[in-house]
């Protein structure tokens, strides 16, 4: 064989595996590498953008969003989707304000809005793996019917805390960084963990997979989907304090509203597929801050609200199919 016969073998033998070695950065990286281009971006656009008050701003602006999208994240790994925690959000936050009024304590409202948004995610849970109701139907159900009593309970109309103290929760801060900043960095912390260092988080991905092979593997799928669901609505509990002590009211028709939307959105962008399986939770994390980003860049340059719907509806759309792509 002479030289240069090998050197042509080496090479055909070095495309594929370069080409493959990019196929898995862009895989892996590709929502931070998307993150840092749109944020770069964004300094050209608006002098007012890199603003070190601005950052909190993002910051503060996603971080209720951000721990939904944490549990949504989780259900769509599970190969499953939850519509309903913005219904979910508003009937845990009107029972929390409903709590703290008439006990005047912090400690059992905060209880009490652990014990609604897990008890709801519970039943989602439970409708989904012993009743066998398909996710988008059950959590759909659930969506309106919380939003239902919601709406019963507050008369249609808001509900405002009368313990001024309930406040300090989102709206204090440690080394001009708010609360509601820490408690997302802490979930994504947290729920990081378990989906990626332990057995559930292992169960969760074997059975977005493939469920037939995770019951042939004797893992418990019903009890890791109820679990899946019971977590979900935790997360959505703790955005519902966070979002109740920001305004020391809840409003029964609009908190929440299109909430879904926004988690899945920031759940897509961090490459989570819609089909189960395949996701991660630092993605999730990345994702959430694409949408701030480009919701404050909208806000700085004066772009109309009813058009932020039609650019997050459009970001799913271009992310569904780079993941075809891939």
């Amino acid at each position: 064989m002479t030289n240069h016969n090998f050197k042509d073998q080496r090479l055909t033998i070095k495309k594929p595996v370069f080409k493959a070695r990019l196929s898995w950065l862009w895989s892996e990286y590709s929502v931070i590498l998307a993150f840092i281009i749109i944020f770069i971006l964004s300094s050209f656009i608006s002098p007012r953008f890199f603003d070190i008050q601005n950052q909190f701003n993002i910051l503060m602006q996603v971080s209720i969003i951000g721990i939904i999208a944490l549990g949504m994240t989780v259900v769509m790994i599970s190969g499953g989707i939850d519509l309903s925690v913005g219904s979910v959000l508003a009937l845990t936050g009107i029972m929390t304000v409903i709590t703290l009024n008439a006990t005047g304590s912090i400690f059992i409202a905060i209880i009490v809005a652990f014990a609604v948004g897990t008890f709801l995610g519970l039943l989602n849970g439970l409708m989904i793996a012993k009743g066998k109701i398909a996710s988008f139907i059950a959590t759909l159900g659930m969506m309106a019917a919380a939003r239902s009593i919601a709406l019963y309970i507050a008369n249609g109309g808001s509900i405002s805390g009368e313990v001024p103290a309930f406040t300090t929760i989102a709206n204090s801060k440690i080394w001009m960084i708010q609360y509601p900043i820490l408690f997302f960095l802490l979930m994504t912390f947290l729920v990081y963990i378990l989906m990626h260092k332990t057995r559930f988080g292992r169960y969760v991905y074997a059975i977005g997979s493939n469920e037939k092979a995770a019951l042939l593997s004797a893992i418990r799928v019903d009890r890791v989907k109820i679990g899946v669901y019971s977590l979900a609505g935790f997360l959505v509990s703790v955005a519902a304090i966070i979002e109740t002590s920001r305004l020391n009211s809840i409003s029964s028709s609009s908190s929440g509203m299109s909430y879904e939307l926004d988690a899945i959105a920031a759940v897509i962008i961090g490459g989570t597929r819609m089909t189960g399986g395949r996701g991660k939770v630092i993605g999730t994390f990345f994702g959430v801050l694409i949408l701030g980003v480009i919701n404050n860049m909208m806000n700085l340059m004066d772009v109309s609200s009813y058009l932020q719907g039609f650019v997050k509806g459009l970001i799913i759309i271009i992310a569904v199919l780079f993941q075809k792509r891939e």
